[in-house]
């Protein structure tokens, strides 16, 4: 569609990307340190009015995103590339809007979407200097790479997943039950991949299936373990969440 005119009232998809290295995660905080802040304030300068945005996915404080997906509401006639151009315009370096366009009303940043992907990076050793922010370092401890294939397998199908998630006050109790589609843990050079599809997580679920796996291959647990515990349905202190610096939002699934 590029620049030809969109007619006045429109609703607007997004995708974006961000280091979240800096922000108090995706959503909008009275101390306008969030993502959503920084968006919503931008298209306030544009629009020299309020704007709300909503997201397709909460990430956490210092969690990244390479697929974010965000809608909002307001009439544009200046072609779909001008749209774009403004937004990054009036955004710091680290949050990158990568593609807009108009869609029907009925769409739906949240409800409308059908699942997620999540990439989690973990480096053997030390992370390079530059990557450290994306990434966790393992250090001279060794690691299990098939140990951990065996037990991701346990994560994927439909499960109560609250041995999974940290209980979090600010929000109404979350239907437990998610489908995971499919988990792999793969090793790239020096680097493990974790990487998780599903139709949604829980409140801090990915980094505690990562934190469960990463258990597994350092030999702390048994891989048969991670069944136990999901089974169970009840958070125990073997399962930790990884740090948030390793997650990336990478796909929102329509």
């Amino acid at each position: 569609m590029k620049n030809e005119e969109v007619d006045s009232s429109t609703r607007w998809c997004c995708v974006c990307a961000y280091d979240g290295t800096n922000y108090a995660g995706w959503q909008k905080q009275p101390t306008n340190d969030a993502v959503q802040n920084k968006i919503e304030d931008a298209l306030h300068n544009i629009f020299s009015t309020p704007i709300r945005t909503i997201g397709a996915g909460r990430t956490d404080a210092g969690v990244h995103a390479n697929g974010q997906v965000f809608h909002f509401d307001h009439q544009w006639t200046h072609g779909v590339d001008n749209m774009l151009q403004a937004i990054r315009a009036h955004l710091p370096t680290d949050i990158c809007p990568l593609s807009i366009e108009p869609v029907s009303p009925s769409f739906h940043a949240i409800s409308s979407a059908k699942g997620k992907r999540y990439l989690y990076r973990a480096v053997k050793g030390w992370a390079m200097p530059q990557d450290q922010g994306f990434c966790i370092s393992l250090k001279n401890k060794n690691y299990d790479l098939e140990a951990m294939r065996k037990a991701s397998q346990f994560l994927v199908g439909t499960h109560d997943f609250s041995a999974f998630a940290v209980s979090h006050r600010k929000e109404e109790k979350e239907d437990p039950v998610k489908e995971i589609w499919n988990m792999t843990v793969n090793q790239k050079e020096k680097e493990f991949q974790f990487e998780v599809e599903g139709s949604g997580f829980l409140y801090k679920m990915v980094r505690s299936m990562v934190g469960g796996l990463l258990e597994v291959g350092r030999g702390r647990i048994e891989a048969d373990t991670i069944r136990e515990i999901l089974q169970s349905r009840q958070r125990t202190e073997v399962v930790v969440s990884a740090p948030a610096k390793g997650l990336c939002l990478e796909k929102v699934y329509y």
